[in-house]
């Protein structure tokens, strides 16, 4: 299964990325320096949301591309719930 990101969801799902990186680098130097526990934990829950976000919006544009796959009939039934199976996975492994 390929999902395919146009422009926008891709620009969308990289910034997010980059977010997370960033919050994640400004974790380390913290923790480096012997800053506040609240402070590093706050900072380490916000790159978590990111990576979620990012990876949540990655799944929703790939079944919104396998149910128009699905509605064009361009898909077996096998095919259909292989793919199913697959995005179930992907969806709970972020649960």
């Amino acid at each position: 299964m390929e999902i395919e990101l146009a422009g926008a969801e891709l620009k969308s799902v990289l910034n997010r990325l980059r977010r997370a990186q960033g919050q994640i680098s400004g974790v380390i130097r913290m923790i480096e320096e012997g800053r506040d526990c609240e402070e590093v934990v706050t900072q380490l829950a916000a790159a978590s949301r990111a990576l979620d976000r990012a990876g949540f919006a990655i799944i929703a544009t790939g079944l919104q591309q396998c149910m128009t796959e699905m509605e064009d009939g361009s898909r077996t039934t096998e095919d259909r719930d292989e793919t199913r199976g697959r995005l179930e996975k992907l969806f709970l492994s972020l649960a």
